[in-house]
C-alpha cells in the first residue's frame, strides 16, 4: 500500500455483530472493517496507533456479495476486507 495513507484511513469501521461481540467479551478478539489494499502488517501498526494497545494475533478475510439481478442487467457485488484482531495482555479497547 501506498506509504501516505495515514492509520485512520487503513481503519474504516468496527464490525459490531452477535458474534464479534462475543469474541470481544469472552477471547479479547475485535474485528473491523479495514482498506482491501491493507497488509497485515499494516493493520496491526494502524490499530497499535490508533488505540494504544498491543497487537497480539490477526486475522483477514475478503467477504464477496453476489451479484444482483436488475431491471437493466447485472448490479456487482461488493467486496469487504474484515481484519480480526487479539490483544496481549489485558489490553481492551473501548469503542464507544
Amino acid at each position: 500500500m501506498a506509504a501516505n495513507i495515514d492509520s485512520y484511513s487503513i481503519i474504516k469501521k468496527p464490525l459490531l455483530t452477535e458474534k464479534t461481540t462475543f469474541a470481544m467479551n469472552e477471547q479479547k478478539r475485535y474485528a473491523f472493517v479495514v482498506d482491501k489494499r491493507a497488509s497485515k502488517t499494516e493493520i496491526k501498526k494502524a490499530v497499535e496507533e490508533v488505540y494504544g494497545v498491543k497487537v497480539d494475533g490477526i486475522w483477514t478475510s475478503i467477504k464477496k456479495y453476489p451479484n444482483k439481478q436488475i431491471k437493466f442487467g447485472l448490479l456487482k457485488g461488493t467486496e469487504v476486507k474484515k481484519a480480526t484482531v487479539t490483544l496481549k495482555g489485558n489490553a481492551t479497547i473501548e469503542l464507544f
